[in-house]
């Protein structure tokens, strides 16, 4: 007799979601401990700017590496949960290892190693929730599953936590506050999620054969989804890598204001987890895509320029110029899953991120320190503000995948 899988009832599945957003906000609360503690390592360890940047490269590196082999791995094996929990507890073994390094060498190792436990979380996770939440919802849930945990917890409070901690005791002891929280999801997950069940992922469409890999890669909107991961991605790590240096450095605000003012953005991201996710469903992803990539240059504009004022005004500004951050999962998931096939989501997602990440992640930093040696801090923002007009450029060129969207306009479903 042939088992039909069904889907959990909508309290399960905003659990999962939830849940799977709170592990990838604090794998992120690891990632991000580097970057806002970054202007007492780098005195401690006497770091050059290509140093810094040489530490957001090589966990780029790594997790790129990890998102392209796990994710299809997954895929292949039909396993899901296992995967995310040991990955889990990896990474905060790793947060540990950040803070006993007693070099730039044995720090760089530690990076190396976070980034192949954190690389596969993210891909496995949106394919448990393609599997369990609801078409019609799809966007939303993915949008909240990448977006709202890891703002929340690694861009919002991270720098508000461990701030406070490496001025009163040392850079380390942060290391070591931000490995505890992941073996409480880890436990979380393994205890109140199942593995999802196969044949839920093409719910509502005609049955089909399973697009080859090969075909999927081939497709418009995919390959613009990698071209966009590597500017956008490009974007996020030297932000993340410099903005603290240059606010501190150039702008002059002491480490508790830089704390406040980069808090900012993970405040704008956590909104944006739900609001740009559900625009798109709403208006499309084409347009949601333009609109966020303007309002990207916002960030570098006002650090450039806004001067002298209210730090109060400077992170508003912020806020609104990091919406682009709630495209992200729309363009590593969501859009490549809508235009091939749902089943292969965890592949797709591990490609479009492992892309972006090698090419934007890993070269992106070291090319900004590297700038900022040679020209100066500001040169970084400069390189910001080219990464987004190029995004915005590419974005001119997708083809509408909303579902809801393509259903209201008379189109058939978007596949290969």
């Amino acid at each position: 007799m042939t088992i039909v899988p069904t889907r959990r009832g909508d309290g399960y599945q905003t659990w999962l979601t939830l849940l799977l957003s709170l592990n990838f906000g604090i794998l992120f609360f690891d990632r991000q401990a580097a970057n806002f503690m970054m202007p007492f390592i780098q005195e401690d360890m006497q770091l050059t700017n290509t140093q810094i940047g040489l530490l957001s490269s090589g966990l780029s590196l790594t997790w790129a590496l990890s998102g392209l082999t796990v994710g299809p791995l997954s895929d292949k094996l039909g396993s899901r949960k296992p995967i995310v929990v040991g990955a889990t507890v990896l990474f905060c073994l790793c947060s540990m290892l950040s803070g006993i390094a007693g070099s730039f060498l044995l720090l760089l190792g530690a990076r190396l190693l976070m980034g192949a436990a954190e690389g596969g979380v993210m891909p496995i996770s949106h394919a448990m929730i393609v599997s369990e939440v609801k078409p019609k919802w799809r966007g939303t849930a993915m949008g909240v599953g990448q977006n709202l945990g890891s703002n929340l917890l690694g861009s919002t409070a991270a720098p508000l936590i461990l701030v406070p901690i490496a001025i009163a005791f040392s850079w380390r002891e942060g290391f070591f506050f931000a490995a505890v929280p992941g073996l409480i999801s880890a436990a979380l997950i393994w205890f109140t999620l199942r593995e999802p069940p196969k044949g839920l992922e093409t719910e509502g469409q005609p049955e089909r054969e399973r697009v080859p890999i090969t075909r999927a890669l081939a497709n418009r909107n995919v390959l613009l989804c990698a071209l966009i991961a590597v500017l956008l991605v490009s974007f996020l790590v030297v932000t993340w890598a410099f903005m603290p240096l240059y606010l501190t450095q150039l702008a002059g605000f002491d480490e508790a204001v830089m704390g406040w003012i980069m808090a900012a953005l993970g405040i704008s991201a956590g909104v944006n987890a739900f609001l740009v996710p559900w625009i798109s469903d709403q208006i499309g992803r084409k347009p949601t895509f333009i609109a966020v990539c303007l309002m990207g240059m916002i960030l570098p504009l006002a650090a450039l320029y806004y001067q002298g004022g209210s730090w109060f005004v400077l992170a508003v500004l912020f806020y609104f110029g990091w919406s682009l951050n709630g495209i992200f999962p729309l363009f590593m998931a969501t859009v490549p899953a809508e235009s091939v096939d749902p089943r292969l989501t965890a592949t797709l997602t591990g490609i479009v991120m492992g892309i972006g990440e090698v090419l934007g992640g890993v070269f992106s930093p070291t090319l900004a320190g590297a700038l900022a040696d040679a020209y100066g801090l500001r040169s970084v923002m400069w390189f910001l503000m080219v990464l987004t007009m190029a995004a915005f450029a590419l974005s001119l060129l997708l083809e509408e995948s909303a579902p809801g969207v393509r259903e209201k306009r008379g189109l058939y479903p978007l596949v290969a």
